[in-house]
């Protein structure tokens, strides 16, 4: 018996890191997924490979139409929605000094914007059935001022401060809204994005991940990098039944980096 039988999740980003690591997770403790994201050939082949309990959509996060249009995929298919990971995200260039306003848009649109959308399509059919959970992807980022990209962690602090204002006015609702701040997973979102999206070979992909992966565990107090498993399972705790008394609450998934101080 898994820890999500019969429920109904929609996950955004889906297709790659964080978001897969939790499609995945998903689909084996027994709920059906609809999944988002912007490959449709990575997408495609996700839900091929999960049978029937997974769907893909290609979305882009950034467009309510295309949002409210996977929310609505997960309900005329399955006839619910239960679980809502709102996961999509990405890098934010553009420093202080040099920032563009469409840089701006781009981080908020991507970051906040697509949070809100998110909640904007759930809530409606959560109220209905006086049941939900809405997880937020947000980052340690949030927490703590580090030398990452600026933009990144202030929207990122936003998406915190808006999980715990949703989480106590829906909670009467039987809707409960959490979050959770990733720290040092080694993902390709560190130096800019996926091999394919800054022409690099796989072979110079993989010594960067190989290289990123020891300094971050060097710096994490458990001494390893964080794993897109570790966050999926963190997710999985939080939409399922055990964590029904969990509201308004950012769960900290970093190996007690932030705690520590440093990276």
């Amino acid at each position: 018996m898994g820890k999500l039988d019969g429920k109904v999740a929609v996950i955004t980003g889906g297709t790659s890191g964080i978001g897969e690591a939790t499609v995945r997770l998903f689909v084996e403790e027994g709920a059906r997924v609809v999944f988002c994201g912007r490959g449709v050939e990575a997408g495609t082949a996700i839900a091929e490979s999960l049978g029937a309990n997974a769907r893909f959509r290609q979305a882009d996060v950034m467009k309510e139409a295309d949002i409210a249009a996977t929310i609505a995929e997960a309900k005329d298919t399955f006839g619910r929605l239960d679980i809502l990971f709102n996961n999509a995200g990405g890098s934010t260039p553009g420093s202080l000094e040099n920032m563009t306003v469409d840089q701006f848009h781009y981080a908020m649109d991507l970051l906040l914007g697509s949070v809100l959308l998110g909640m904007k399509h759930a809530v409606p059919i959560m109220r209905e059935q006086q049941w939900g959970r809405i997880i937020n992807n947000s980052s340690v980022n949030g927490i703590r001022v580090s030398s990452g990209d600026w933009l990144y962690g202030a929207a990122k602090a936003a998406v915190t401060h808006i999980t715990k204002t949703a989480a106590i006015r829906l909670a009467p609702e039987g809707i409960t809204v959490n979050c959770i701040s990733p720290g040092a997973v080694a993902t390709p979102i560190f130096y800019g994005g996926s091999a394919q999206a800054r022409g690099l070979d796989p072979e110079h992909e993989k010594a960067k991940m190989r290289k990123l992966t020891q300094n971050l565990g060097n710096a994490t107090p458990v001494g390893r990098a964080g794993t897109v498993q570790d966050t999926a399972h963190a997710v999985l705790y939080l939409a399922s039944d055990e964590a029904a008394y969990i509201n308004a609450h950012d769960l900290v998934v970093d190996g007690g980096m932030t705690a520590k101080g440093t990276w």
